[in-house]
């Protein structure tokens, strides 16, 4: 059985445990989610559009759709989502916006003026221009569980998930999430068909409207899932979301150590020293409230340690 959720009334700019459930599913279930693109939903129209300051209003971007309740989650589990499947919409942009990106002028918020990059997607490619096609690398922006407490907006990130923009976070990819609240309250959002690392300039990557498939999971949490993880089929990832960058990714790593203790028994000490030598790092976007660094280990030097 497959449900789908369609965006129209239904995206949110907070990942909240208040809203009600726009639909419902059950885990090993798959849910088909309608997602829209980063702005307000058709505005972007056509090749060569330029964004005004009207059509943008902060801080009602990222837009997710949810929230869509897991049946029988409760706090202490951990949602997964296997990402079975993400359709495109054929266009897309990305933007300089003043006051948002690496070098914000924060005072006079003037930079390079608003630029905007319409897109064509299409045949597996961006079309950045005639002569430059980028092959597409389609992922998730957001993708989260209600918080503790409160809300959080959908331009940040934590413990919960929300902005991670981690490429990772793609087809044949599995999320792994803290449930927090009754049901869970899942929300997915802010597409993008290709993203370098940094998301350097804020609108940084191929914002897109998106139609993603992911089958939810449920298990019991483990006792030291603290922020979201991903798995491949060849690696493990934690990741870790704070200002400044360095405690982002300290979070990262000291996830990875619990992670390699908690399921392959290897010592804390020993896994620590171990990642000086295998792991594959980077700081993923530094855009949005809190950045959002990955920490990865390949699957192969674990089975090591049977």
């Amino acid at each position: 059985m497959t449900t789908r959720v369609s965006k129209a009334g239904n995206i949110k700019y907070a990942l909240s445990g208040d809203a009600s459930f726009i639909a419902a599913v059950e885990p090993g279930e798959i849910v088909t989610v309608e997602c829209a693109i980063n702005v307000n939903d058709g505005t972007i129209r056509h090749v060569g559009q330029q964004l005004t300051e009207a059509d943008v209003a902060m801080p009602f971007v990222n837009g997710a759709t949810g929230p869509i309740e897991v049946r029988g989650a409760r706090p202490g589990d951990m949602l997964s989502l296997e990402i079975l499947d993400m359709e495109l919409d054929s266009i897309g942009f990305t933007a300089l916006w003043p006051g948002v990106g690496m070098f914000p002028d924060w005072v006079r918020r003037k930079e390079f003026g608003i630029q905007t990059r319409v897109v064509e997607v299409s045949d597996g490619l961006v079309h950045w221009s005639d002569r430059v096609k980028l092959p597409v690398k389609p992922m998730i922006g957001v993708v989260g569980v209600a918080p503790l407490l409160g809300s959080v907006p959908t331009v940040d990130n934590g413990p919960h998930g929300g902005n991670l923009d981690v490429q990772e976070i793609t087809t044949g990819n599995v999320v792994k999430l803290r449930v927090q609240k009754d049901g869970a309250h899942l929300f997915i959002g802010d597409c993008h068909a290709i993203q370098g690392d940094g998301e350097c300039n804020g609108m940084g990557a191929i914002e897109i409207a998106a139609v993603v498939t992911v089958r939810v999971g449920l298990a019991p949490a483990p006792k030291r899932l603290n922020h979201p993880r991903i798995e491949t089929p060849t690696h493990i990832c934690t990741l870790g979301c704070a200002r400044p960058l360095e405690d982002a990714m300290r979070t990262a790593f000291e996830e990875m150590v619990y992670w390699m203790e908690d399921d392959w028994n290897i010592p804390a000490a020993e896994g620590y020293m171990l990642l000086g030598q295998i792991a594959e790092a980077r700081c993923t976007q530094m855009v949005n409230p809190k950045y959002t660094y990955v920490c990865k280990v390949p699957k192969n030097v674990l089975e090591s340690y049977g």
